[in-house]
């Protein structure tokens, strides 16, 4: 029997993960300068492109892969090897000479990376009841978000030290955390409620292909996938295009917009998960589409957000924006997967976030394109206000669609 606390403990020893996780693949861009010095072909725009490319394709493709390894397999071995793989590639990358050793270090960042948030985020759902599940989902993304804050600085530790020995440093971390997580990390048992004899939850002789099958022919999963892929598309933009968009509108060099505009997103995107988490844990104990509601709420903070991002040219209005943006965006973070545990079965989950996970990456990488070429030709500022056009239309097939029945899928299975 596990222990009332373990599913607390269990969050705390994820987030470190996923502060691990977004924090080695964020160090590359912040120390191309560093980099570029030992390995000329970075000089290239092109190349650092590509070798930013090869990654998200990589990660985009193995993602529903990933769901059904963890949903056939245990979750506890597939989260310690891929931290152990994707941390000691971190640590060869300090070792690398040439680009194309770099290309195909980054090439298997991205398929062992994939294999943790699918089964990361499984594993929390199934140890939290409704009760709990948002809130536990919520904290975990924060460690998400301080990777990618932590991994900013990497630029920082390599001028002070060296670009080589950052990537060591960092990669040795996640190898010896790996070996904390075999001594407290643990699975979550399915325990059959009439016998209560505890199954091993591998043990499942189903068609790997069943998942899916049972996934693509659910409507409810049609739309909460594409509820997810449409806000990916603010969600990479302003990853990727923030700093360049207040570097535009406040007229200010890009070594302060930077700074500004990764810190407030993170900060808003922080508080913004815990709030959602909260809310939505006790709103779904009175309505059952509580969280439904709080996700939908979070998400219309972004439409007003995107707006003024597009079209504030005053520090108030940018920095007010990018604050109201994070924090709804956090809101709506918070509630994927305890939305998506209200209409797939525990044994599909992960295979169905691997999916949701695929597509929010391929979006990404299509709007990052897009908004690229709108840089070009000037028209960054509308492009994201045009992002808000589209979440309001997602939005309201959202709240018309989605109508669960329980809290839990499981408590209508019988299967």
């Amino acid at each position: 029997m596990h222990s009332k606390k373990y599913p607390w403990i269990l969050v705390g020893l994820l987030w470190v993960v996923a502060l691990l996780n977004y924090m080695d693949r964020q160090m590359l861009s912040t120390m191309k300068p560093s980099m570029q010095v030992d390995i000329v072909e970075l000089q290239s725009a092109e190349n650092f492109g590509i070798l930013m490319a090869i990654f998200l394709w990589i990660y985009g493709l193995m993602s529903p892969v990933s769901g059904i390894i963890a949903d056939k397999f245990n979750r506890k071995w597939l989260i310690i090897g891929s931290l152990f793989v994707w941390s000691g590639v971190t640590f060869a990358m300090g070792y690398a000479t040439s680009f194309n050793q770099l290309y195909w270090l980054r090439a298997v960042m991205g398929v062992s990376e994939a294999l943790y948030i699918p089964a990361g985020l499984s594993l929390i759902a199934d140890f939290h009841s409704d009760k709990t599940r948002s809130l536990a989902i919520g904290i975990h993304m924060t460690g998400l978000y301080m990777g990618q804050a932590l991994g900013g600085f990497g630029a920082t530790i390599a001028d002070k030290f060296s670009w080589q020995h950052t990537f060591q440093s960092f990669g040795l971390v996640g190898i010896l955390y790996s070996c904390v997580l075999i001594l407290f990390l643990r699975e979550k048992k399915a325990v059959e409620p009439d016998t209560r004899i505890v199954l091993k939850p591998a043990a499942n002789k189903e068609s790997i292909f069943k998942g899916i099958g049972i996934l693509l022919t659910n409507i409810s999963f049609w739309i909460i996938l594409f509820y997810f892929a449409i806000p990916s598309l603010p969600g990479w933009a302003t990853k990727n295009w923030l700093p360049t968009l207040f570097a535009q509108n406040l007229n200010i060099e890009m070594a302060q917009a930077g700074p500004i505009a990764t810190i407030t997103i993170a900060a808003s995107s922080f508080i913004g998960v815990i709030f959602g988490g909260i809310l939505s844990d006790k709103w779904v104990q009175k309505n059952i589409r509580g969280r439904i509601y709080t996700s939908a709420i979070g998400l219309g903070l972004t439409i007003p957000a995107l707006l003024f991002l597009g079209f504030g040219h005053s520090l108030f209005h940018i920095i007010g924006a990018a604050f109201c943006f994070g924090f709804g965006f956090g809101m709506f973070d918070a509630n994927n997967m305890p939305i998506l545990c209200q209409f797939v079965s525990s044994k599909y989950r992960a295979t169905a976030y691997g999916l949701m996970n695929m597509t929010g990456v391929f979006f990404g990488a299509w709007i990052t394109d897009l908004l690229g070429k709108s840089t070009d030709a000037g028209n960054l500022g509308k492009g994201f206000a045009m992002l808000g056009v589209i979440v309001l239309v997602v939005l309201m097939i959202q709240l018309y669609f989605l109508r669960p029945k329980v809290n839990n899928y499981d408590e209508l299975s019988t299967d």
